[in-house]
């Protein structure tokens, strides 16, 4: 696993800009957080208050057989209603702390979730799907777990330990130097630990997103990954990625687990010093042994806050940089927005592709100088070997990618001055990686006309040939299916993603070797079905078997991104170039 060198100066500046990100987060939550605040202060107050009650009482039952039980017992009464307080805060407390940890994660994943929506399909190709989930799921949940702790016991434990060193001047100004002495210790311990830590935490969460991305993919292929007998390579990958992902959590959790027994040592010396010097000033009579009794209380909640900060930072350190990688990709440069962008209400079915450049690599081009003019109703097909930019071309009329350079003209408007949505609610497609979503068969068919009516739906399904197989499974069309979990075959899912395209009669129709799972038989159907839609739309046709473009009125042949050949079938045969040797190779004796 390649690891990201961290220098201590960008682990403080992204700790800081990743906190005063979330800090953002909580604005809407000023009341809640306010109400926080309060509860806490009280808390702390009401915490801080029951050792001098103790001491009080202690000196009161200091002598035997001299027991003020008079002047004890409003005291006991009032340490009661201490604890009460205390223990009512604290819970009030915790109820707004969940409230606005919760709603800021959630905001948080909502956001990530919509740029998610929002960036540019380059953008998506590019990194691991599994490292985006990562950083949805996995590194959110890890903010989460760091603010609630955070939140409450970062604020009480600062003012805990404010208060304490203002009750122990009141009692004691000596032993309270004694404690502020030995306090650098402590400080020195939560300085040491946050800086190393924030970079093992990183480290951490971006070989979980390394190991999320290699298990999505093994499972969601795992049918190739056996057929070809890539268990071994698999496991042997996952164990490389496991054991990388476990050595830099057990050096994070070295690290973070040294803060309580370092941070307990502080608080034994502080305590021994307190014990010490606090009862030679009780032998010259400096102060009472209840007194006493209160500053070794003092002494102990005073060290307590500071085990619990050394550990809020630890915790604060892996939600902060969990949170840096999903503010990188909140960071992330969206789409062109379409802001003043015209909406299409009304196609014409025409296309014109003028002096159009496109490369998903700078340095490699793909299409150079392609001009295409579709009319109306035509029929284009586009043939050609692998990766000469077929499929690129319907990338660039849905405007999946923006051309380089270059004009794509849709019904005589330019598509970059169009919005995407209307532009595209232009245009049905049918590709041949399927994809169905979670759900019943009937909300599937009905994915980009949700208001259809069952009529509309049976009627579409009937047109693509998969009302038959619908009706024969348990639910009929109340089944439940999913892309990557159902027991339908991969030909009955392109059905289905026919049926959807069957059920919106767009005016524009995009095939990408739509009917590649489909039966012969079933085909030739479906086929007839198309030619019937087709009739007076205009539609792209991507196909490998040239005998379904046959009728086409416009063939485009396309070889490194450019056309080298143009006509219908039968010039296109009569020419005896490219095309000819495409179609006569598929069809020759072996």
């Amino acid at each position: 696993m390649a690891e990201t060198k961290l220098s201590p100066k960008k682990q403080r500046s992204d700790s800081k800009a990743a906190l005063r990100k979330l800090a953002l987060y909580t604005k809407p939550y000023k009341a809640l957080f306010v109400f926080a605040m309060m509860f806490a202060l009280i808390s702390v107050a009401a915490t801080l208050y029951a050792p001098i009650l103790i001491g009080q009482g202690v000196d009161l039952i200091i002598e035997k057989g001299n027991v003020d039980f008079k002047a004890l017992i409003p005291k006991i009464i009032l340490l009661l209603s201490t604890v009460a307080v205390t223990a009512l805060c604290q819970w009030l407390m915790t109820l707004c702390t969940n409230k606005i940890t919760f709603n800021v994660v959630k905001d948080l994943r909502n956001d990530a979730f919509k740029k998610l929506e929002k960036l540019p399909l380059s953008y998506i190709d590019s990194h691991p799907y599994g490292d985006l989930i990562s950083r949805v799921i996995s590194d959110v949940e890890q903010v989460s777990d760091g603010l609630l702790m955070g939140f409450a016991q970062l604020f009480t434990g600062i003012c805990t330990i404010i208060g304490t060193l203002i009750f122990m001047l009141t009692i004691n100004l000596k032993i309270t130097l004694v404690v502020v002495l030995i306090t650098p210790l402590s400080l020195f311990v939560a300085r040491f630990v946050s800086r190393n830590t924030y970079k093992l935490f990183h480290k951490q969460s971006v070989a979980r997103g390394e190991l999320t991305s290699l298990v999505e993919e093994m499972t969601g292929e795992q049918k190739t990954v056996t057929a070809f007998g890539f268990e071994h390579q698999a496991q042997e990958k996952f164990d490389e990625a496991n054991k990388a992902l476990s050595q830099v959590s057990v050096k994070a959790i070295f690290f973070s687990s040294l803060t309580n027994p370092t941070t307990r040592f502080v608080n034994g010396l502080v305590y021994t010093g307190v014990g010490i010097v606090g009862a030679f000033t009780a032998f010259s009579g400096g102060i009472t042994v209840g007194q006493l009794s209160s500053f070794l209380t003092y002494a102990n909640q005073y060290t307590k806050p500071f085990n619990e900060i050394s550990g809020v930072i630890t915790e604060l350190q892996g939600a902060l940089a969990s949170a840096h990688r999903v503010f990188e990709l909140l960071a992330e440069k969206e789409e062109t927005p379409d802001n003043d962008a015209k909406v299409i209400t009304e196609f014409d079915g025409s296309v014109d592709i003028n002096a159009v450049n496109f490369s998903y690599v700078p340095e490699r081009p793909l299409i150079e100088n392609f001009e295409l003019h579709v009319r109306k109703g035509q029929r284009t097909a586009i043939v050609g070997p692998t990766g000469c930019g077929k499929t690129t071309m319907i990338n660039l009329l849905m405007r999946f990618y923006d051309v380089d350079s270059g004009t794509i003209r849709v019904s005589g408007e330019n598509i970059r001055d169009v919005t995407r949505s209307s532009l595209r609610s232009g245009y049905g497609m049918v590709l041949q990686e399927t994809w169905l979503k979670t759900g019943t068969i009937r909300e599937n068919i009905a994915y980009g006309k949700p208001d259809a009516t069952e009529q509309e739906i049976i009627a579409a399904a009937k047109t693509a040939h998969c009302h038959g197989f619908i009706k024969r499974l348990p639910d009929g069309y109340d089944t439940v299916i999913s892309d990557n979990y159902s027991t339908i075959s991969a030909g009955q899912k392109q059905l289905l993603c026919i049926a959807r395209v069957m059920l919106c009669i767009p005016e524009m129709l995009i095939l990408d070797e739509a009917t590649s799972s489909i039966d012969t038989r079933t085909e030739i159907l479906v086929q007839n079905a198309f030619a019937k839609l087709m009739k007076g739309r205009t539609s792209f046709i991507i196909a490998h078997r040239l005998s379904t473009i046959k009728e086409a009125d416009n063939i485009i042949v396309m070889k490194d991104g450019h056309i080298i050949e143009q006509g219908d079938h039968k010039s296109l045969m009569q020419q005896n170039g490219f095309y000819a040797e495409l179609y006569n190779s598929q069809f020759s004796e072996v």
